[in-house]
């Protein structure tokens, strides 16, 4: 698993503000410019345009009454038509892959599965995003894949903490699904813009966060206890409402990437990839709150 969604790493937004692999580069203005991504210069889904019209008007003569009536009368196509990204299409890859996640994780709870195997399914659920995350198009398979070791691995921790805090897996559900209407509430109150300012300082405020995280860890691997002391007491309670708001920030470029391939017209495979990317954040925020709140049970 990645904690800082690396599904803007390559995916995403890219440093001249348009999306890494979705279509051609964006134009120094036109049209999107002045109404669509603030930090774009262009629509970064646009395709080349055709050199001819084959329905040009000096053409027209040579088509049938028929074929002027099937070409004037026929309704306009719509995104299934043309293969386009639909809001109706990320919520379902998004309900597929989050559905994959609880049922694995309800699965690994009954089955009560040895910590060891979900450290294990961690592992390669790590591994299964990264290689999902560098790819240039979305693998459903791998996709639905991570979402499935997540899933066993969430299953397995949630069980531990329970044991220790009771109850405390509900809550960290429930301050998830909190900062999720919270953050989408504000992004679509634009409460939170979501420009290249944001985007910069978000990616420079995980990498600060994550280095901080390995080094902790190291010192915890070598040197016993809590490393450097980032995971508990008052500093533990700073750096998980930390954790929080990046995650909650990384939701609001999810939103961003959403909007922005429904609005330019992105290929449908690329729901995928919001779908993706919508679990990575909900999967951070979900951990830190679990690590948050069994500090404060404490």
């Amino acid at each position: 698993m990645r904690s800082s969604n690396p599904v803007f790493s390559r995916r995403g937004f890219s440093r001249d503000g348009g999306y890494a692999g979705f279509g051609a580069a964006p134009q120094a203005g036109g049209p999107a410019a002045a109404q669509g991504n603030p930090y774009a210069g262009g629509n970064p889904y646009a395709q080349p345009q055709a050199p001819t019209n084959p329905y040009a008007v000096g053409d027209q003569q040579n088509l049938t009454p028929d074929q002027l009536q099937q070409m004037y009368g026929a309704p306009p196509a719509g995104p299934l038509q043309t293969g386009r990204m639909t809001m109706d299409d990320v919520v379902m890859r998004t309900g597929m892959t989050l559905g994959t996640v609880i049922i694995a994780a309800a699965a690994a709870w009954i089955l009560d599965l040895p910590v060891a195997v979900g450290f294990g399914a961690a592992l390669v659920a790590m591994v299964l995003g990264l290689v999902q995350s560098f790819k240039r198009k979305a693998s459903p398979a791998l996709i639905m894949s991570y979402a499935l070791f997540e899933g066993l691995f969430l299953g397995v921790i949630s069980q531990v903490y329970n044991e220790r805090w009771s109850g405390i897996p509900m809550q960290a559900v429930l301050g998830t699904m909190a900062v999720f209407v919270g953050v989408l509430a504000a992004y679509k109150t634009r409460l939170i813009r979501v420009n290249a300012r944001f985007q910069r300082f978000v990616l420079g405020a995980a990498i600060g966060f994550l280095l901080l995280m390995s080094v902790n860890l190291l010192f915890a691997a070598f040197g016993g206890g809590d490393g450097l002391g980032f995971r508990s007491g008052g500093l533990g309670i700073v750096f998980g409402i930390v954790g929080v708001v990046l995650g909650a920030a990384f939701l609001a470029l999810d939103f961003k990437q959403v909007e922005d391939g429904v609005r330019y017209g992105a290929p449908r495979e690329e729901s995928w990839l919001a779908a993706f990317g919508l679990t990575l954040s909900l999967v951070w925020i979900y951990l830190e709150l679990l690590r948050l709140i069994s500090i404060f049970r404490d």
